[in-house]
């Protein structure tokens, strides 16, 4: 019988609060997120074979090389190696994703994964300047990320019309959400009348996009713990990758048809085939809505509407809490936070709560198959996954 490759699955997960941690820098988001889900899983800390760290970095803190901050949570983890992962705003999912294929190819059956990024210690320009690195610098050099992706807007209203009602409904839909997230950065409903109306705190950022349409820079961390499937009958809570999905598009914004939205739109077709399903038989997803105007376009790209027409999917109830397909159930990237190398790790433990039960006040009844889609850059690094319970 032909041998085949092992699987990963998720037997475990941690997670920081996120918001502004004063208190906290890199190692103790790193040491507790980290913990956390080792403690979670029940997995001794001697029987690690293998650590992964998503961090983007990018000057945001002092010093980058942290991938063997792990090791500060146990003695025992002496020697365990350790690689740090970096794919802009998908580095999370990055780390996710090398852990899954060493254990795929044999290397190892034991992962710890940490995501985590630490950002308010820095201005808003510094931060800012910090996320521009993402951008295609010969091209895209003089843009902060609010331009970038008030360039996929002004298209989109060029071709569709305006639809700025329709992003301050997601960004209401998204804080409204995370009231029930005990772990989200901004716990408060602003509602939709705010979201829609220009204000002097809710000024034009880059123009259509207003503050309500951006996401939150944020501290914060979170963890998995990957075994090999045939150790999955000793974690009652896993979760397995039903499909995991990675495609890259080109850099330069210039050789793109920016409402196309053509690697998210790839990475989750394509994830979903090798699943066998299609939107409809999803029960949830946590999306990557780094601005509002992301998450509408990741409407589409899921299926859920026409090119052109994803207002549909706002507006008719569908990605609501209580539709039949609720998008960011955590409040998202708007409202939960976006710490951006904790990001893509943050959405998989956010589902794998969901699958397993243990959502809380986030829970979903019948939760059975969810995606993530979690995207670095300018919808340049894309990363999908269709999660479920391990039968």
């Amino acid at each position: 019988m032909p041998k085949t490759n092992p699987k990963a699955v998720i037997a475990g997960w941690g997670h920081t609060q996120f918001g502004r941690l004063e208190d906290q820098d890199t190692e103790s988001l790193v040491l507790s997120a980290g913990r956390m889900a080792l403690e979670h899983a029940g997995l001794p800390p001697c029987e690690l074979e293998g650590i992964w760290l998503g961090q983007f970095e990018a000057g945001l803190d002092v010093g980058s090389f942290h991938s063997s901050l792990a090791l500060g949570i146990d003695p025992a983890m002496r020697f365990i190696p350790a690689t740090r992962c970096e794919n802009a705003c998908a580095s999370g999912s990055a780390a996710i994703y090398a852990a899954r294929n060493a254990i795929a190819a044999g290397e190892v059956k034991t992962a710890l994964v940490i995501g985590v990024e630490k950002m308010t210690h820095r201005s808003t320009k510094e931060v800012a300047a910090c996320l521009a690195r993402a951008a295609y610098a010969k091209e895209e050099g003089n843009l902060s990320f609010p331009q970038i992706f008030a360039e996929f807007a002004k298209a989109y209203f060029a071709e569709y019309g305006d639809c700025s009602d329709a992003l301050a409904h997601i960004a209401a839909k998204n804080h409204r959400n995370a009231l029930d997230n005990p772990l989200a950065h901004m716990r408060k409903d602003v509602g939709f009348a705010f979201c829609n109306t220009l204000s002097e705190k809710n000024p034009v950022i880059a123009d259509p996009l207003r503050l309500t349409d951006c996401s939150l820079v944020t501290d914060g961390a979170a963890a998995l713990v990957l075994v090999a499937d045939d150790m999955r009958h000793a974690f009652p809570q896993a979760v397995e990758f039903r499909a995991a999905v990675q495609v890259n598009d080109f850099l330069p914004m210039s050789r793109r048809k920016l409402t196309d939205f053509a690697g998210p739109t790839k990475a989750i077709k394509d994830a979903c085939t090798a699943a066998g399903v299609d939107s409809k038989d999803l029960d949830f997803a946590e999306v990557h809505d780094c601005f509002t105007i992301a998450e509408l376009l990741i409407y589409e790209a899921m299926g859920l509407a026409p090119k052109g027409q994803g207002r549909k999917a706002i507006d008719e109830g569908v990605v609501m809490a209580d539709g039949s397909l609720p998008v960011n159930r955590s409040g998202g990237l708007k409202a939960k936070g976006h710490p951006v190398g904790a990001t893509g790790v943050s959405m998989h433990v956010m589902a794998a709560k969901q699958l397993t039960g243990q959502a809380g006040d986030l829970q979903l009844p019948g939760a059975e198959l969810g995606l993530v889609f979690n995207m670095g850059g300018s919808a340049v690094a894309n990363y999908a996954s269709i999660l479920q319970p391990v039968a």
